[in-house]
C-alpha cells in the first residue's frame, strides 16, 4: 500500500519515535491496516505514543507460533522462548501439562502445538487474558493460580510453567517508559523482592505435580537466590537456571521429589 516514499515516510517517523527495528515494524503496521491509509495513520499515530506493537497488529510470534494479544493483555517476551522450549522437553508426549498466570496464553499455545497428544490446561486471573488465551483456543481456567483447576489434576502434572508477575515494586520505574505507560501493572509487579507470586506457584505446583515432575518458573536478578530456601523447603530437588546468551538468568527449573 502507497508508494515508497509514503513508506519511507513511515519508517522515519517511526524511528525518530525510538522505534529501534522501525522497518519490520512500518511493515507490520502497513499489513495490518490492509490497504486502508486512515487506519495506517491511527497505528503509526498509536505506535509512536509507545502502544505495543503486538497490540497493534493484534499478534506476537512466539517460538515460531502466531499468538494473538488483545489491547491490555500482557504481551508475550523473546525471552520467555527457552524457557517454553525446556517445557516442552520435559512434558511426554501424552503428558500433562498446566500453565499458571497463562496471559495470553503463549507457553500454553507452544506446550499444545509441540505435544499434540498431551493435555494442557491453563490458569488466569484477568478476564481479558482469559478472552486472549480462549481465542488463541486455549483451555484456560478463569482464577487465581491454581484455585480453578479440577482437584483431578492433583498430583497427576508431568509440567507446571508459570511466567508470573516477578519485577520488584521498587524497580517498576526502571522498566521502559512504553512498558509502564500500557501494559498492565498487575502483570508486572511481583512485591517488594519480586518473589511474592514465584512463591504462591511454587507452592501451587507442589500439589499438582506428580513424584518427579517438573517445575518452571521465570524470574530474574538475584531471585533464584532468594527463592532458593523455599524451593528446598517445598521439597523441590534438581534446581537449575536457565540464562539466555549474555549470561543473564531467565528462569528456574526444578523437580518434585520422588517419593
Amino acid at each position: 500500500m502507497g508508494t515508497d516514499a509514503e513508506q519511507q515516510a513511515i519508517i522515519d517517523t517511526l524511528r525518530t519515535a525510538g522505534c529501534v527495528a522501525a522497518e519490520d515494524e512500518a511493515a507490520l503496521l502497513t499489513g495490518a491496516a490492509a490497504g486502508d491509509r486512515d487506519r495506517l495513520r491511527a497505528l503509526v499515530e498509536r505506535r509512536c505514543t509507545g502502544e505495543p506493537l503486538a497490540w497493534l497488529i493484534g499478534s506476537v510470534r512466539f517460538c515460531d507460533q502466531t499468538v494473538l494479544v488483545h489491547p491490555g493483555v500482557y504481551v508475550p517476551r523473546w525471552q520467555t522462548e527457552p524457557m517454553a522450549l525446556e517445557a516442552v522437553a520435559r512434558l511426554p508426549e501424552r503428558g500433562c501439562a498446566v500453565d499458571l498466570c497463562t496471559g495470553a496464553g503463549a507457553l500454553a499455545v507452544v506446550l499444545a502445538h509441540l505435544r499434540p497428544g498431551a493435555r494442557v490446561v491453563a490458569t488466569e486471573i484477568d478476564p481479558r487474558a482469559v478472552a486472549c488465551a480462549r481465542a488463541n483456543g486455549v483451555d484456560v481456567l478463569e482464577g487465581d493460580l491454581a484455585a480453578p483447576l479440577p482437584d483431578g489434576l492433583d498430583g497427576q502434572v508431568d509440567v507446571v510453567t508459570a511466567v508470573v508477575p516477578y519485577v520488584p515494586t521498587g524497580e517498576l520505574r526502571l522498566l521502559p517508559r512504553d512498558v509502564l505507560a500500557h501494559e498492565p501493572r498487575r502483570a508486572l509487579d511481583g512485591g517488594d523482592q519480586g518473589i511474592d507470586l514465584l512463591i504462591r506457584a511454587a507452592t501451587a505446583a507442589v500439589g499438582l505435580l506428580r513424584p518427579g515432575g517438573s517445575l518452571l518458573l521465570e524470574l530474574g536478578g538475584d531471585q533464584p537466590h532468594l527463592l532458593q530456601p523455599t524451593l528446598v523447603e517445598l521439597g523441590y530437588v534438581d534446581v537449575a537456571l536457565l540464562v539466555d546468551d549474555d549470561g543473564d538468568v531467565r528462569a528456574v527449573t526444578c523437580r518434585a521429589r520422588l517419593r
